[in-house]
């Protein structure tokens, strides 16, 4: 296994997951401190991030949790000194939390877009605007955010406030990339598709297919043309590369982790 990032200091956010297996925030976690990062794992709920740090310590890992609302400014910036004051510095940031909710304009609740919009795409602003002043001092840097193949395609549900925001996270990575190139600190996005994590299971199945999680899956994997689903592990693989020195010379972009589907959805 490769030491990518011996010494580094990683901060993930959504590093917990909702139930046994490999969600996005879990894999992106196990992954880092695999290869040497320091972890540092944020989760609203501190019970989604055990088995996350059974993994990691299974494997001799270093993984510290910190239960964390990423759309409080006030507990992010405390919670960001004490990683600056205790570590001396952070190295990468993945910008993972992230939710969905079904409806349009007309039938979304407006309290419902506020919330898909604080969640996906405000929670990425704050943890930025917290971070990035500590990579500008140390002169260096690495920032993933995790954006939706619904953010760049219809994916077979009406879901405007996850779409939209999603999007803006897009954008977002872009516009910081560019402010912060001659800093030394890039960003980019990753852009999974349908993969199957245990969200699949826990919410979507209730949401689309009355709890169906079979059919469900068929009909996910309809859309990808190379006949599977991925997981949070193929998530992760993409998220390593970018946060790594494989990868300096690549900032402002997004990797696309789908399958295939969005080039057919196009």
């Amino acid at each position: 296994m490769s030491e990518r990032f011996a010494g580094k200091v990683a901060v993930v956010t959504g590093a917990g997951c909702v139930g046994p297996g490999w969600g996005n925030g879990r894999a992106v976690a196990v992954g880092l401190a695999r290869e040497g990062a320091t972890v540092i794992g944020l989760d609203r709920r501190p019970d989604s991030m055990e088995e996350t740090a059974g993994r990691i310590a299974a494997e001799g890992g270093r993984f510290e949790p910190a239960t964390l609302d990423v759309t409080d400014s006030a507990a992010i910036a405390r919670l960001v000194a004490e990683v600056a004051s205790r570590h001396g510095r952070i190295d990468v940031l993945v910008n993972n939390v992230g939710g969905s909710a079904a409806g349009g304009p007309v039938e979304m609740a407006e309290e419902v877009w506020d919330l898909q919009v604080d969640t996906n795409l405000k929670s990425v602003f704050l943890m930025l605007k917290h971070v990035l002043p500590v990579m500008e001092r140390q002169g260096a840097g690495a920032v993933v955010n995790l954006a939706s193949a619904s953010g760049i395609r219809w994916t077979g549900a009406a879901q405007v406030a996850y779409a939209a925001s999603k999007a803006g996270v897009i954008q977002l990575s872009r516009v910081v990339a560019l402010q912060y190139a001659d800093k030394g600190i890039r960003v980019n996005t990753v852009v999974p598709g349908q993969m199957h994590t245990p969200m699949v299971e826990a919410r979507l199945a209730r949401q689309r297919a009355d709890g169906d999680v079979a059919a469900l899956v068929r009909q996910r994997v309809s859309r990808i043309p190379l006949g599977f689903a991925g997981d949070g592990r193929d998530t992760a693989n993409a998220v390593l590369f970018l946060a790594s020195e494989e990868a300096r010379f690549i900032t402002g972009t997004e990797l696309v982790v789908d399958g295939g589907m969005t080039v057919r959805c196009g």
